[in-house]
């Protein structure tokens, strides 16, 4: 109330301050036309107008001046949400000690040493303890934490902002998105629970804080801005859609809060970025959406259903897209491979369209594509745009279950290949016929091509990045099925070659 009297007595300043010189004009003016006088009197009128613009201004200023002085009300009222995890775990080791005998392991001997009966090594134990963070969601006992801050623990004890030590244990893990549930035993009537925030409605530059315990020191609340959204490709978990912040994040704040100014619950501190083991600027969260959904199922299924389109893709670089002779500038992943009795084969999806749109959103990464996919439920219906043979098509598809395509998801090509060789310096191909189709375990409904069985690192053959094992099914977008076709469809003179390979039980393009 202080400060917008203030505000408005500064305003009302303004404006007199403006009015005064074109009083004292009047006065001094009496003689003036009215004329004169409806001129000063507009202009008058003007700076009062520019006063009120420079208060709405004010008012902005103040209402962001508010959102500040509000956030320690804003911590006091999260911080019991936000909890301590300690875990013990039990490592057995063998001792050291002990006379050993000169006869070795023999069952006769086994017992005595030089000096009578041996003392045997004997397991002992050593207790690992590790500290990390958590937030309570449901004031009937959930924590949401990190998978690797409670993985592998004999005992998990909740601390408490007020001091208390309270026994957990776990609900339910999803190691591929670092997501752990727990259950506080026990649960006092007295806990507080954080409400999800939408993560998906961040912005760049938005403040936001963390809290958890950095290296064991509970309660700390640290400050920063989103300092990017959607970062994946950082190489730490199968599922990554990370938001970035750099408000300061170090070991032991994993699995802790990272809230915005309304106290809302937006991500799970998960990780750094460092190279001296403590903050440097760049943490990643696990969005809120991600870490709800995630709960979800774990509370109520006992595991996480996600969802499965059924192709194998590639990231659209400028090189393959010459190979595949797309349009300059197209954005988004090939597909390189279609799954038998996958959604993405009932809807009639190939080898070579370039998937660009997920409900109206850019698709610019396999990754992000995978997140997308993965992160919605099986029988939930997307609308997939693609392009092929330039022309742009939009279907709507019916997602799978994950676990009904791991099986199309496996395959490894096997050694051992009578070698053949073609007109490429260094590299022997073989046709693919079923004796090695059952040797390489290669699929039935693949269809022919030729198996790399030989590749000389010193040739001109190395440059093809092809691998033994590697079945190449089409060079040029021309299908090959002996050697005599591959050689045939290999230009020598072209600046790239197009090859379609069957690779680790799935077909991917590849340009040389």
């Amino acid at each position: 109330m202080v400060k917008r009297y203030l505000v408005f007595l500064f305003v009302v300043g303004l404006v007199t301050g403006c009015s005064q010189p074109e009083a004292k004009a009047d006065v001094s003016n009496s003689s003036n036309s009215g004329e004169a006088q409806q001129a000063a009197l507009e202009e008058v009128e003007d700076k009062a107008d520019t006063a009120a613009a420079k208060l709405a201004s004010l008012q902005i200023s103040s209402e962001e001046l508010e959102t500040r002085l509000e956030l320690p009300d804003v911590i006091e009222r999260v911080m019991p949400s936000v909890v301590g995890i300690t875990t013990e775990r039990t490592i057995r080791q063998r001792s050291s000690g002990g006379f050993g005998s000169p006869f070795g392991d023999h069952p006769f001997f086994r017992d005595f040493g030089p000096f009578g009966p041996q003392q045997q090594p004997q397991p002992q134990n050593r207790t690992q303890q590790n500290v990390g963070s958590g937030v309570i969601v449901d004031a009937a006992g959930i924590v949401i934490t990190n998978n690797h801050v409670i993985e592998r623990a004999d005992s998990i004890l909740v601390n408490m902002s007020d001091g208390r030590e309270l026994e957990a244990e776990v609900e339910g893990t999803d190691p591929e998105s670092d997501i752990a549930v727990l259950r506080i035993v026990d649960a006092p009537d007295d806990l507080e629970a954080l409400d999800f925030g939408d993560s998906d409605i961040l912005r760049l530059g938005e403040s936001v804080i963390a809290i958890g315990n950095p290296f064991g020191l509970s309660g700390t609340v640290t400050m920063g801005i989103i300092s990017a959204k959607g970062r994946a490709g950082v190489g730490i978990l199968d599922y990554e859609n990370f938001i970035q912040t750099d408000a300061a994040i170090n070991p032991g704040n994993s699995g802790g809060a990272l809230i915005n100014l309304d106290g809302e619950l937006i991500g799970i501190n998960t990780a750094i970025m460092t190279r001296s083991g403590g903050y440097q600027g760049v943490g990643f969260a696990i969005p809120s959406n991600m870490a709800e959904m995630v709960m979800t199922g774990l509370l109520e299924d006992g595991r996480v259903a996600r969802g499965w389109l059924g192709v194998v893709i590639q990231q659209l670089t400028p090189e393959l897209a010459q190979g595949l002779e797309l349009d300059d500038g197209l954005e988004g992943v090939v597909v390189s491979d279609v799954q038998p009795g996958s959604p993405a084969e009932d809807i009639g999806l190939s080898r070579g369209d370039v998937i660009t749109h997920v409900d109206g959103r850019p698709v610019r990464s396999p990754q992000e594509l995978r997140n997308t996919v993965g992160l919605r439920s099986p029988n939930t219906d997307i609308d997939l745009k693609y392009v092929r043979n330039g022309t742009s098509t939009e279907q709507t598809i019916t997602l799978g279950s994950l676990e009904e395509g791991r099986a199309h998801m496996e395959g490894r090509p096997a050694p051992g290949i009578p070698e053949v060789a073609t007109g490429i310096e260094g590299l022997q191909l073989q046709p693919l016929d079923q004796e090695l189709r059952r040797e390489l375990d290669i699929p039935r409904n693949l269809p022919d091509g030729v198996v790399v069985t030989g590749v000389d690192p010193r040739s001109e053959a190395a440059q093809l990045d092809l691998r033994p094992g590697d079945v190449i099914l089409e060079v040029n977008r021309q299908s090959v099925s002996g050697v005599d076709e591959f050689n045939a469809a290999y230009d020598g003179e072209r600046p790239r070659n197009l090859f379609l390979l069957y690779r680790d039980g799935s077909t991917i393009f590849m340009t040389r």
